[in-house]
């Protein structure tokens, strides 16, 4: 760690910020489920209140893509952490204070999504301003190992504030995270980004980062991918999983412990990033979900024994971050860093375009078909999503490899 990313101070600082404020977001997803299920009992009311956590995401995450390529990325992650802060603490309030409304963890929900919108495409580009470029895929293996490392804390910390002090405590412990992680982001001192020529109209600098995006087949394919992915398939195990658990897992503190599991497969998944570059690396770990998540909808369909499902969730936490650390390092390093955070927007555009309908329409579709029959579903349709994207050339021959990098288009 000595010779690696860590002794850039500036990394430091973005390492620990991410670190903390990781810890806060793995505690929502457990506290703001059950605390519309407190408030409402209705999994479709969890669907929407989810939902208002994207569209505004997918309205402002262009915009945040240009502005922080030409604003200091630092700042707009500051300022983007300094509004989550204020709606998860307004959040927390009407919670603790019981006097919380459905429309109002609506609109709540939304403003923490815009800032989202803006502190995606800045953090993806700022990680370059802070390392050297051989040191890249170490340095975005650390800092999934910090969200590896919240995904056990975060999830195990929730279900002890869940059960015993109630939601509204996790969700002002979120709060609490993105306060310090703004104030870690302020003592960064980073390198700037050479802008070339003249700044642009807004729509034209717009354009300019879709042609990039475009441009290579390896990128727009497998953010098709993940278009469909999170719309139908991963969007209802998050709307139905806590409804499992309730039924016939135990409860908030199985659905706790399946998000710790896969937290602990995530940090062995982060380990083995720091040092192993496969060949082909989106080929293997698209390969690894096929071991992995398909069967996690049929054990989960089938209410089979936790135990056998925490063991997937763990070989599932493996793959999607070996997958995260060769992601991010083949878009900043096949990216010209002027570009970098508009080419983000739009993988973050694409990957999440679709999640507020698959959200909204998981719950009413359970209820029409059944629980099982949805999650059957969505498990088969997993299979039919990779076999698609292996059948690219562009995605299954592609390489970290400079001698390769052909490959990448």
């Amino acid at each position: 760690m000595r010779r690696g990313p860590l002794r850039e101070r500036s990394f430091a600082l973005l390492f620990a910020g991410q670190a903390v404020s990781a810890i806060g977001n793995r505690i929502v997803p457990v506290a703001l489920s059950f605390a519309v299920l407190d408030l409402t009992g209705s999994v479709s009311d969890l669907g929407v209140v989810l939902a208002a956590q994207t569209l505004p995401l997918l309205a402002f995450v262009l915009l945040g893509g240009v502005w922080a390529d030409r604003l200091p990325r630092q700042l707009v992650m500051l300022v983007s952490d300094g509004v989550r802060a204020l709606a998860q603490g307004l959040t927390a309030a009407l919670l603790l204070t019981g006097s919380a409304h459905l429309w109002e963890l609506v609109v709540l929900q939304a403003l923490y999504g815009a800032a989202v919108g803006f502190f995606g495409p800045a953090a993806t580009a700022l990680v370059p301003q802070t390392v050297a470029e051989g040191e890249l895929q170490q340095a975005n293996a650390l800092l999934g190992l910090s969200s590896n490392a919240a995904d056990v804390l975060g999830p195990a910390l929730a279900g002890v504030l869940v059960v015993a002090a109630g939601p509204g405590w996790g969700l002002a412990g979120d709060a609490v995270t993105f306060a310090a992680s703004a104030v870690l982001l302020g003592l960064m001192r980073v390198r700037p980004v050479a802008t070339p020529g003249a700044r642009r109209s807004t729509f034209a600098e717009l354009r300019a980062g879709w042609q990039a995006f475009r441009s290579r087949t390896w990128l727009w394919t497998t953010v098709a991918f993940f278009t469909l992915y999170v719309a139908l398939v991963y969007s209802p195990l998050i709307v139905l999983g806590p409804q499992v658990a309730l039924r016939s897992l135990g409860g908030a503190g199985a659905w706790a412990a399946m998000g710790t599991t896969l937290g602990v497969g995530s940090i062995a998944g982060g380990l083995v990033g720091l040092r192993w570059r496969p060949r082909h690396p989106l080929r293997f770990t698209l390969c690894l979900f096929l071991f992995s998540g398909p069967v996690l909808f049929a054990l989960l369909a089938a209410h089979a024994p936790l135990p056998a499902i925490l063991v997937v969730c763990l070989a599932d936490g493996v793959a999607g971050t070996l997958f995260n650390v060769y992601w991010f390092t083949a878009l900043q390093r096949d990216v010209p860093a002027a570009e970098q955070s508009r080419v983000s927007s739009w993988d973050y555009l694409g990957s999440l375009a679709l999640q507020p309908v698959g959200l909204a329409i998981s719950g009413p579709v359970a209820a029409a078909v059944g629980l099982s029959t949805t999650l059957y579903g969505a498990g088969a349709l997993f299979l039919v999503l990779l076999a698609a994207v292996l059948a690219v050339p562009a995605v299954r021959n592609f390489s970290l490899d400079n001698e390769t990098a052909a490959g990448r288009r």
